[in-house]
């Protein structure tokens, strides 16, 4: 999946994911490559990713948001966010 995550004024990070992990109004939830699509607004807190040519997990702290997962692309909309 095409993992890309916007602020206001730019493109915070654009990266090839194999699962992200996200927390929404109502709990977390996790997405891989074929999953349905999906729109969730977003809570404070983590966003968790896997790269695809990497085995460990990576970290992004984010404000409220939104989350769109459609086809391959994964696209998330944030005021603040800050990478490990």
């Amino acid at each position: 999946m095409k993992l890309k995550i916007f602020l206001p004024t730019r493109i915070f990070l654009e990266t090839d994911a194999a699962s992200v992990t996200a927390t929404a109004l109502n709990g977390s939830f996790g997405l891989r490559p074929n999953h349905i699509d999906f729109v969730s607004a977003l809570a404070p807190g983590l966003l968790v990713y896997r790269a695809t040519d990497e085995s460990e997990e990576r970290f992004v702290a984010i404000d409220r948001g939104v989350l769109i997962k459609q086809g391959h692309e994964v696209r998330v909309t944030v005021r603040n966010a800050i990478s490990d």
